[in-house]
């Protein structure tokens, strides 16, 4: 193959991410970086799938295992909104928050 040039990408594998929600009051969320903020109304996660964010009713983030990226939280849960990782800024990343606060 005299000639010929091959590129090899690093690519780091994707973490586990999963979400499971028990009678939209229990939650267990793995794949965690980072609780962003939480309050009674709203839960913001950085995960390996973006930011997201969960919104609801007397929200409570009930055991955090930052070692195994790990969020239990309880409440009345009304939506779970993942954030667009792509931006149209020149590809520039933009998070959640920045899009909201504009």
């Amino acid at each position: 193959m005299k000639g010929d040039f091959f590129m090899i990408e690093d690519r780091q594998p994707m973490k586990t991410h999963k979400v499971d929600l028990l009678n939209r009051s229990l939650g267990v969320i793995t794949g965690v970086r980072d609780v962003v903020s939480f309050d009674l109304n709203e839960i913001i996660l950085d995960t390996e799938q973006g930011l997201l964010m969960i919104k609801g009713f007397n929200l409570h983030v009930k055991k955090l295992l930052v070692e195994k990226g790990e969020v239990e939280i309880d409440g009345k849960v009304d939506s779970f909104l993942y954030s667009d990782v792509d931006d149209h800024n020149g590809g520039k990343k933009e998070g959640l928050l920045g899009r909201l606060l504009k």
